[in-house]
Parts: C-alpha cells; structure tokens; sequence
C-alpha cells in the first residue's frame, strides 16, 4: 500500500502526478529521473491501470512494437516482464526464435498475467519510493482542487471512508482513467461524441452526444482445468443479455462480414481460436494452466455512460454482472468444437473457471472496469481522425508534426457507445504526439499525462492504447519536471520555441522518439539527431517514402539541400554547420547529435510580465 499522512498536513512535491495508470506510472517515473519530487496518486488499490487493475494485460501495440516505434522506458517495461517469467524458468524465446510470449496470445506479442506486470510496475518505482523521492498513495481520488492564477496550488483527495488529503505541487499531471481532475481545476474539456462541424471528421455525428461514451468492459481471468468445474451462478439478466449482447463467439470484421470464431480450433477459414485470443499464461510454454482474459464483443457493457454517471459503481455493478453471465454462457451454452457432452449436449465448457490468483482480486474479475475513452482536454491542437487515418490520404506517416512529442501507431479501433451500436475499425497511419495536445490555456500549470489529452472521441481509439499512453505519460512527466527547473508552466514553456526544444531534446535523451524514423534506434548514437532532424522537416523525397530512412544511403540533391537546411537551423547557438552538405542522413544526425551534446540545452526566454505561479 501506499505512503499515509495525517489529513491536516498537505503533502508537498514539485510534481503531482493524479493517477496511477500506465501514463501516470511513467509520468512518475520520467519526472523523478528528470530530477524532480513527485507524489504519485491513484484511485484503486493498484498502480497500472489498463495493464494491471484493468486486466488488459496483453497490450494493444503495434506490428513494429519488438524494434520501434516506443520509447526505450516501454521498452525496458517488456523486457522487464519478460526477464520475471524467465526468471520462474521460461524459455528465453519462443520455440520459432520470436520474442517471448507468456501467454502465447494472438492478440499481442507479449501476453503475461495482470500481476507479474503490476510487480514490474512497481519494480520500476521503487529506487525513487527508497529515497523518498517519491511518495505513492492509492485508494484517494479527486474531489476538489485549489485554483487561483490560472494554476493549480493543490489537488484535494479522498478515500471511500471520507478522509482528505491535499496535495500541493507546482506542476500537476492529469493522468486519471476517466479525465476527472479536469473539471475541477476549471480546464475546458468534452467527452463522448462531437459534432461533425466541430472537428470535420466525416465520421462524426451530426449532433454531439456527450453521454455517447465507449463500453466499458470487466474482464475475466479464466483457467482451464483438468476436472470439470461448477458453473457460476446465472446473474441477475442473464437471458437478457445474451440474446442482445449477443453472447457469441463470431464477430464482424471492419468491413461488417462475420468472423466464425472457434472455442479451442481455428475456424474454417482460418481465424485462430477465442480461447487463445488474449491467453495469458500458456501452460504448454510455462507449465500448469491455461489462463485467459475474457474481453471480448460480448461483455462490453453499453447499458449506461461510465464517465459521467452520478453512480459509478453501479454502472460497474452491472458490467461485472454481464462479464459473469458471458463466463456462464462459455461454461453451459457455448458450442464445443469436440461436440462432447458439457452441462448440455454437445455444448458448454465445464472445464473453465474463474482465476481470482491470477486476477488478484476475489472473484477472479479485474479490479476496476476497462475504460476505453475519458473526459478529454480541449488544449492548444487536437488531435482528429482525419490527422491519423489512412484513408484520409496520409502515405507512410499521418499528418507531421514539428512539435512532437512522441510517437504511437494502432487503428482507430472505437467500440459501441450508449446509444449508438456502431462501431469503427479503421486503418492509420505511424503519428505523432503534438506538444499542443497536452496543455491548455487554462490553468496553465496542468499537463495532460494519460487518457484525457485532447484528441477526439474517434482519434482517441488510437491514442488510449498501451505504448501510446505510456508515451503520453512520459513527455508529461519530462515537460514537468523541466517546468519546474526553469520555474515556467509546461503551457508557456512548451509554447516558447526554446522550451519546446529543450523538451524535446530532454525526450530523445532518454529514448523517447518524436517522429517514425524505424531503421536509427534508440542505442544508435544518430539517435538523437535523426529524431529532431525528421521532427522539423527533413524526410522529404525518399526519406518520406518509408518509415525506414536508410540512415548510409547517399542523399540526392533535393534530399541534400532540405536536410542540409534543417540542420543548419537547428544548431545550437554558437555551433558551426559542417564545412560540406553531409552526404547521409546518419551523418547529418551525427553531426546535429556531436552538435547538441557539446551544448547545454537552450534556456527559454520568459515572456514579459510572466513569474512562475502567476499569469499573464
């Protein structure tokens, strides 16, 4: 559990951090490496959110995820994971030589159980908690915030037994699962569905639809047993909801054309079976057990809006209740491939049951409901579909961005919402994270670190995914902690040309890339200077054909001149450009790399009038 503090005494830290989840876990982390005192908050009685609490413990990621396309601190998170399991005698690597994968899912390339990722979560925190340069407090969500200036002077929390703690920081990061600091502390937000003609997405609703919210789902750890097993208990509106979910194990395509799922087999025409979709632990590879997650079509919940109910916890209630009549209808009703007897002829799988070890919680459900969207921030830019899809007419990568902050890559994959069954799964393109998205006018010391950063609703099914939260979290952690180093808000900080680079110089530091440049990686010592040479413009004539630059191959002229120019312009003060156009781009990285080492980064300029913790 986390540190405690009688409630009269304010706990004090350069950065609050409201949210445990995977992008508040890296804010956390990011800042305190940055040098910085953070307290790190959390709702539940768990840090990790999607990967742990939530059960979703086989990331979406995307199909580049093993050598690009995520920040060296993910990256490290995986190999974490994966170095536990072959620490209790797991192979080294698949038997095909691919990376290891606990579970051997289909979904992800690296499926393991909600609580070994917890364990590395936390593995990762505690050098900081040792020395008390960080403190963590779970079971407190906000309820109230201190606001004067346009900036945040506290957070206020409870816990479910009414004590108050308040939270006083410089720099807060916004990192809950459903944006709810935001309307506290005053910043202008939306949620559920726009309007058309406010973002120009031709996929947007004519009308907005805030309680238009995405399902939420509880997923269900499942065990495979040698003996049949009991059935659960049909919940209340068990035959309700399984003709109207339906419960089925078939599930359209992006296109509408059904996918004949299998329990155990692949399907007839080749789609892999449900039961190893998100398996978790693998029994063949690690010995004992099958164990999957149960998150499927079937037990997303649209009954009621999650974000905005006055009575969260029965919105919960009920989709819990669904996710155990969906384990239910799996154990009695489900046609079995083997056509073998279950609790009925030919139908049912006795031999499930669910797993509260590998859940951990009581009853083998995940701890807190799967939230795929939040309140999101109306900051500086947002992010719409029409920046990310493909069929908007972006080639290799989506729209550029000069002022990144960081990289993602999934479809825009959004669920039914209440009111509205339908649903989207469309293709994009490698994108970006603009600095703009994460900060907002008002209040100007509050940065957004998780889920409610301000894409819409339809650009969020791209942006709520593991490695892109996490990489969210990140700049946020990074931007707060060089907020406070040079006593500015991130708001102003990051909208000083200086300040943008030093915090995007502070991010390719620690492997953080900023723009898809898939073939330079994060130990390469072109790194850092491919990073900000394509962030500000340089893949033009074949750079911009590929994801991959082939950093040795020799530049044409008009590939010359444009990276010659952008690296001349992004010299640091006193640095000489070199004596000849640099014949590649890996030499025109190494030179801008050699170049920005040899200098400080760039002190920003104030504006007039500006003090640290007062406005304009």
């Amino acid at each position: 559990m986390g540190e405690s503090a009688p409630p009269e005494t304010p706990i004090r830290a350069e950065v609050a951090v409201i949210g445990g989840g995977l992008g508040g876990v890296a804010a956390a982390l990011a800042a305190c490496e940055a040098g910085a005192s953070v307290v790190l908050t959390e709702e539940g009685d768990r840090l990790g959110g999607q990967l742990t609490a939530q059960a979703v413990s086989c990331p979406d990621e995307h199909d580049l995820v093993e050598h690009t396309g995520v920040t060296r601190a993910y990256a490290d998170l995986r190999e974490r994971i994966r170095t536990a399991y072959r620490a209790a005698g797991a192979p080294a690597r698949m038997p095909d030589g691919a990376p290891l994968n606990p579970g051997d899912g289909w979904v992800s390339r690296l499926c393991c159980e909600p609580e070994v990722a917890r364990t590395t979560l936390e593995g990762l925190l505690a050098p900081h908690r040792t020395t008390g340069q960080l403190t963590v407090l779970l079971g407190l969500a906000p309820c109230d915030a201190d606001v004067a200036a346009n900036r945040v002077r506290a957070v206020v929390l409870a816990d479910g037994r009414g004590a108050r703690r308040r939270v006083e920081a410089q720099v807060v990061c916004e990192a809950t699962e459903l944006g709810d600091l935001l309307p506290l502390v005053g910043a202008r937000w939306t949620v559920g569905a726009e309007a058309r003609a406010d973002t120009g997405e031709r996929d947007a609703p004519a009308v907005a639809a805030p309680g238009c919210t995405q399902a939420i789902t509880v997923p269900a750890l499942v065990r495979w047993h040698d003996a049949p097993q009991p059935p659960i208990p049909a919940p209340e509106g068990y035959a309700r909801w399984r003709e109207r979910q339906p419960f089925t194990l078939a599930q359209p395509d992006a296109d509408g054309n059904p996918r004949d799922f299998r329990m155990t087999l692949t399907s007839p025409r080749g789609f892999p079976p449900f039961w190893t979709y998100r398996r978790v632990r693998a029994g063949w590879l690690l010995g004992g057990d099958d164990v999957t997650a149960v998150n499927w079509a079937s037990n997303d919940h649209v009954d009621a809006d999650y974000v905005g109910a006055a009575d969260r916890s029965s919105v919960a209630g009920a989709a819990r209740r669904l996710t155990l009549a969906f384990v239910r209808w799996l154990q009695t009703e489900v046609p079995r491939d083997d056509g073998k007897p279950g609790h009925g002829d030919g139908r049912g799988y006795p031999e499930l049951g669910l797993d509260p070890a590998t859940a951990g919680t009581a009853d083998g459900l995940a701890a807190a409901p799967y939230v795929r969207e939040a309140r999101r921030l109306r900051g500086r830019q947002r992010v719409t579909a029409e920046d990310v899809l493909a069929r908007a007419g972006w080639r290799v990568r989506a729209r550029p961005c000069s002022n990144s902050l960081g990289v993602g890559w999934y479809p825009l994959d959004v669920h039914a919402r209440v009111g509205d069954p339908s649903t989207h799964n469309q293709a994009t393109r490698p994108f970006q994270l603009p600095a703009g998205a994460l900060v907002s006018e008002t209040p100007g010391n509050l940065v957004a670190a998780g889920k409610a950063l301000s894409v819409t609703q339809l650009a969020g099914g791209s942006y709520r995914v593991h490695p892109v939260e996490w990489a969210v979290g990140e700049a946020a952690g990074t931007v707060a902690a060089l907020a406070v180093r040079r006593g500015r808000s991130p708001a102003t900080l990051l909208a000083d040309p200086a300040g943008l680079l030093a915090a995007q110089q502070h991010l390719v530091a620690r492997g953080a890339p900023l723009a898809w440049v898939a073939d330079v990686p994060t130990d390469d010592p072109r790194f850092a200077g491919a990073q900000l040479l394509a962030t500000r413009g340089a893949l033009v004539g074949r750079l911009a054909d590929d994801l991959a630059v082939q950093p040795d191959r020799r530049l044409d002229a008009e590939e010359a001149t444009a990276v010659a120019a952008v690296l001349a312009s992004s010299l640091p003060p006193g640095a000489r450009p070199p004596a000849r156009r640099p014949p590649t781009f890996g030499d025109a990285s190494a030179a801008l790399g050699q170049a920005l080492l040899a200098a400080d980064p760039p002190a920003p300029q104030p504006p007039e009038e500006e003090t640290h913790g007062r406005s304009r």
